[in-house]
């Protein structure tokens, strides 16, 4: 995540190529998590843990290669996309994983303030 998902080693820097190699980087993690084992419950809930911060990593991933902009400051950059662009990108993603067949399903939604910044 750190190197290919606009980490703090790259200075929060990313592009498609990048993202790209990250997404089959955490495939490769997520077949090997299906064969991870515990002898016991504190080995249990660090598998659990890893397992989701798998899948956490995941979703990140994808919605910053949705959302082709840069998100700053202090969120990523996207290389290939170094502007701001409040116009077509002020929005929320949401993402949805079909648990069956593992597609994703990634969509804009209408921006709503949820704190009123009125003085």
């Amino acid at each position: 995540m750190d190197e290919y998902v606009a980490g703090t080693s790259t200075y929060y820097i990313t592009n498609d190529t990048m993202l790209k190699i990250g997404l089959n980087l955490l495939e490769m993690l997520k077949e090997d998590s299906a064969h991870m084992r515990a002898k016991d419950l504190h080995e249990l809930l660090r598998a659990w843990e890893n397992y989701h911060r798998l899948r956490t990593a995941e979703v990140h991933l994808r919605h910053i290669q949705f959302r082709e902009e840069t998100r700053y400051p202090g969120f990523f950059y996207r290389a290939d996309f170094p502007d701001l662009d409040e116009e077509i990108w002020h929005c929320f993603v949401n993402s949805r994983m079909n648990p069956d067949s593992g597609e994703w399903t990634l969509m804009k939604r209408d921006w709503a303030a949820l704190v009123d910044h009125g003085h």
